[in-house]
């Protein structure tokens, strides 16, 4: 993907020179990836506004062939203190002259060291890389789509083999589902999997343990794959046995409001009004409280990243902005339920990614 990474690099370089800089020092790992192509574990870059003439990517002799095959189209130097290398390359050149970096992911200490190896102010300029990451192009979007669809398969395979049965552990039942989203193309799990039976179903982010599932628990399922770097995310909830009445009543609540938030994910809306209207259809049935977590978040090359669908969030929703919408009700010492999935923004009706059912699964 040469040319796709030459592009999101020329997008840089605009925003570079809109900010009045003459370069970017780039140090987060996961920006690196998405300019370049790069997956170790040690690189900079220094991006320069007037293209890639001037642009230098730096890692170490761990990654001589790894680099030489994955940026192929860059002046590569290689150097264990990578970021240090480049800064005092730019301090020796005056086309560097006026150049911002990531303070959002420098420590002071690093700073320091950075500013004098530069030999001169080197600006504060968070999250330039990280606006260009918020709108996705297809490829993105692809992985995404992958992704979603390795773990839809690994539930489908789960609840059609037994994994969700009493007597099973909370922590079995995760690992198994882990194990099956790799044997469906998963590279690594998106984070570590949330499964959540009976009364830990009211815990939004319980970690399994050695519970016991029991016949009338909810389970709560929350896990994601990764695919190319680009993550999903979902969860869904199942009942073993006949669900109680209360039961049904609650999912049926945030299945309502759950469709109510996707329906207003839409080009141009706030992501405050997105969470609003999702979260007034649990409020109006009294259960306001028992939701107290932002309604979803942006997901890429991270599991949580912009935009925020939250009460606080500010900012308008984008075509090719991939979100997740996933409100929740939570009754401690009883249960819970939260439904969410991943999906794009699309001009009229967004795209769903992750597409196992909603309909409240009775195993």
């Amino acid at each position: 993907m040469p040319e796709t990474h030459a592009h999101r690099r020329a997008a840089l370089g605009a925003l570079i020179q809109e900010a009045g800089l003459d370069a970017l020092l780039v140090t987060d790992l996961l920006n690196i990836r998405y300019l370049t192509g790069f997956t170790g574990s040690n690189a900079a870059l220094l991006v320069h506004g007037a293209g890639d003439e001037h642009t230098v990517f730096c890692t170490d002799g761990r990654y001589t062939t790894q680099s030489a095959a994955q940026v192929p189209d860059l002046e590569r130097v290689l150097e264990r203190a990578s970021a240090l290398a480049l800064a005092a390359r730019a301090g020796e050149q005056s086309r560097y002259g006026r150049s911002g970096f990531e303070s959002q992911h420098v420590s002071v200490e690093m700073y320091d060291t950075l500013n004098a190896k530069f030999g001169g102010e080197l600006k504060r300029t968070p999250g330039l890389v990280e606006q260009l990451r918020l709108v996705k192009d297809e490829q993105e979007i692809d992985a995404l789509r992958q992704a979603c669809s390795a773990a839809d398969r690994a539930l489908s395979d789960l609840i059609m083999h037994g994994g969700l049965r009493p007597g099973r552990t909370e922590q079995e039942v995760a690992r198994d589902l882990e194990n099956r989203m790799l044997d469906h193309g998963s590279e690594i799990r998106s984070f570590e999997s949330i499964v959540a039976a009976g009364a830990n179903s009211a815990i939004p982010h319980h970690r399994p343990t050695g519970a016991v599932l029991a016949k009338g628990d909810f389970v709560k399922l929350d896990f994601g794959a990764t695919v190319d770097g680009y993550h999903s995310d979902m969860t869904r909830m199942v009942v073993l046995g006949e669900p109680a009445d209360w039961q049904r009543e609650i999912y049926d609540l945030v299945f309502r409001s759950q469709a109510a938030g996707v329906d207003a994910v839409l080009p141009g809306a706030e992501v405050a009004a997105v969470d609003k209207a999702s979260r007034d259809v649990i409020a109006d049935a009294g259960h306001a409280e028992h939701f107290a977590h932002g309604l979803g978040h942006g997901v890429g090359l991270e599991v949580h990243e912009a935009p925020s669908l939250a009460t606080t969030g500010v900012g308008t929703l984008s075509a090719g902005m991939a979100v997740t919408v996933e409100p929740g009700v939570y009754l401690a010492g009883r249960g819970g339920v939260r439904i969410e999935d991943t999906l794009v923004v699309r001009d009229g009706r967004p795209e769903l990614l992750t597409l196992s059912t909603k309909e409240l699964v009775v195993v």
